[in-house]
């Protein structure tokens, strides 16, 4: 059954990004689609949490119990003074009054042993998350360096990874803001409610104002922030640009367009301060109005309250609770949330968006949904693709089935999608919408190993990490022995190389081999391992003619499932059936039949059989032969 394919639609090969100044792009910039099958969450704050906090209870019911026992004292502080003065002194009780007090120093005492056990449980949830961040930094980083990611420019590991820090203490600071309130803000309001329930009304009408307003503040400092980083980075990018610049600038006079280039973004970044500014005086209205109003309130109802029978214990302890407990609780808040939160929520979104690949190159959980593929068949649904929200799609609308045990070429001009359906068809990427079917199962129910147990991606850019020859080549089948690992570097044309390096326990330096050897050392490990799907995407383009018809035949004749991403056009020629991707009117079939029905695979073919300067007498032949059948063919539309 050959493979199956629809009208898909190609976009340019490096499309423009979403401009992550604009509201919707900062605070939906990881939202993913919901075909995708993927949960990804809607800002980068819950993903945060989600990482943080999702499916740990042990962890936060112990940090519950230890919050509740640290923020005693607070809760104590005002009913124990309040019943030392009316129960104890002004009773004529002096000993039960120091001994209200002689609670709360126990009380005290045992919030410091709890303080260091709130700290221990913080460190576990956020110690976590930085290192699922680091993760993400390198794996994206690895895939760029592989080819698995879309060509743009790269982003230093170093910079990425010092983001990571700043989400990581951004991150703890949040966490120990939000949480100090809660607990201490609770414990302030039970204690008024336990002197005096009618006291809530005065109480908690400013603070729920404050709280409310702190929110629609956070929301725009965290946008201005994001606007001063991205036109601090534009600053640094433009300044850069300007200086490699300076002598072509002097010699075309324009010294007034590089000013302009650059002071532009310096307007911007001056704007976006200013606009903090502005929120800052704000966030000390918010501090004024949640802290210091229900304590100015409680003062001027003061005389009612006592008219009413408010002892003076208990009005004395009120305002302990408002003035010692709930007003540093609002400050503590408001501090945090508006330094460690925007910088939390701004921070995490560019390095979101510095390593987006890495969302769609999750294929799911760790847990995966235990069903295993029924075979090798790859089938593709209505699949759509882009790299970023506002870009055109690579694919759109596209099917493709290929059975097990296809051996499938893919070709097409640069920029087209080869390597992106190449990405697809392994589950390294994810559709934006459609589906990804392997064996009959979408490949987001399957986890990381069982997904790499039934197929192998080699990029062009192949990987060898620094060790034996051996460790490379078994990477993914340890058990192999020296006689597998020796027939097959003879089926794949590595022996010479082999011998060459020293033997399979000689040690390698990846940075000493040529592209070329690269290639075979990871062809050779692809060819070892379990998989029953190869897909090769231009994995063979370092090699010569000869070298690459040897590898292809070797894969072809291993079984399973071939696709290759067609370097030359001999791999297509060598394939079952060839799908040629043209951006409008995706097209499959064989050589003879697409030469018959497809302009475009004419051409290719064409271009491969023009003559170059370093032919040899045996490509020369078969590219004359092959050259007279397409001939015959320039009249066919």
């Amino acid at each position: 059954m050959p493979a199956r394919a629809t009208p898909a639609r190609a976009a340019p090969a490096r499309p423009a990004p979403p401009d992550p100044r604009t509201r919707r792009g900062f605070f939906c910039g990881l939202r993913a689609d919901r075909r995708s099958g993927r949960s990804t969450p809607h800002s980068p704050l819950r993903w945060l949490t989600g990482q943080a906090l999702g499916g740990r209870v042990r962890l936060l019911t112990r940090l519950v119990l230890w919050s509740a026992i640290e923020v005693a004292p607070a809760y104590l502080s005002g009913s124990a003074l309040a019943y030392a003065v009316d129960r104890g002194f002004l009773a004529g009780r002096p000993a039960q009054g120091l001994g209200w007090l002689a609670l709360l120093a126990v009380a005290v005492l045992a919030a410091g042993w709890a303080t260091r056990r709130v700290v221990g449980c913080l460190a576990e949830v956020v110690e976590p998350v930085r290192d699922r961040l680091v993760e993400r930094v390198v794996t994206a980083s690895i895939r760029r360096a592989t080819g698995a990611a879309p060509s743009g420019e790269l982003v230093a590991v170093a910079r990425l990874t010092q983001q990571t820090e700043i989400i990581r203490e951004a991150l703890a600071g949040t966490l120990t803001a939000v949480r100090g309130f809660l607990f201490t803000g609770t414990a302030a309001v039970a204690g008024v409610a336990s002197l005096r329930p009618g006291l809530l009304p005065v109480i908690l009408p400013p603070l729920l104002a404050a709280l409310a307003a702190l929110g629609v503040i956070l929301r725009a400092r965290m946008s201005a922030q994001h606007a001063q980083v991205l036109a601090e980075e534009q600053i640094a990018d433009a300044a850069s640009r300007v200086a490699h610049a300076l002598r072509d600038i002097t010699a075309c006079g324009a010294e007034t367009q590089a000013h302009r280039l650059v002071a532009r973004h310096i307007d911007e970044q001056e704007h976006a301060a200013q606009r903090l500014a502005r929120l800052e005086a704000l966030s000390g209205l918010v501090v004024g109005v949640g802290g210091w109003a229900p304590l100015v309130l409680l003062l001027l109802a003061a005389p009612a309250l006592r008219d009413d029978g408010l002892t003076l214990g208990a009005f004395g302890g009120a305002v302990v609770y408002l003035a010692q407990v709930l007003q540093p609780a609002v400050r503590a808040l408001v501090d945090g949330l508006t330094a460690n939160g925007t910088w939390l929520v701004t921070a995490t979104a560019r390095l979101a968006a510095t390593t987006s690949i890495v969302d769609h190159a999750d294929p799911g959980p760790a847990g995966g949904s235990g069903r295993v593929p029924d075979g090798a068949e790859i089938r593709l649904r209505g699949i759509t693709f882009r790299y970023g929200p506002h870009a055109d799609p690579v694919l759109a609308g596209f099917d493709l089935v290929v059975p097990d045990g296809e051996h499938l070429a893919i070709v097409g001009p640069s920029g087209v999608g080869k390597s992106t359906l190449a990405a697809l068809l392994g589950g390294t990427l994810l559709p934006n919408a459609g589906e990804v079917l392997l064996g009959g199962v979408p490949v987001t129910a399957l986890d990381r190993a069982t997904l790499a147990r039934q197929r192998v991606v080699l990029p062009q850019e192949a990987y060898v990490f620094a060790g034996t020859l051996r460790e490379n080549l078994t990477y993914h089948w340890p058990d192999a022995t020296d006689d597998q690992l020796a027939a097959a570097a003879d089926t794949l044309g590595t022996a010479d190389l082999v011998q060459q390096l020293g033997g399979f326990h000689a040690r390698l330096d990846p940075a000493r081999l040529s592209a070329g050897e690269r290639q075979l050392i990871a062809l050779t490990r692809a060819y070892l391992s379990p998989p029953r799907t190869a897909i090769l995407d231009e994995a063979t383009c370092h090699l010569d003619p000869v070298a690459e018809a040897r590898v292809e035949h070797a894969f072809a004749a291993r079984g399973g499932t071939l696709v290759v991403v067609a370097h030359r056009i001999s791999s297509a020629m060598r394939a079952r059936h060839i799908l040629v991707l043209d951006g409008h009117q995706p097209r499959t079939g064989n050589h003879d039949t697409l030469l018959t029905c497809s302009p475009l695979y004419r051409e290719l073919v064409s271009g491969w059989l023009a003559p170059t300067p370093d032919s040899d007498s045996d490509v020369d032949a078969t590219r004359t032969g092959r050259r007279q059948q397409t001939d015959q063919l320039d009249d066919v539309p």
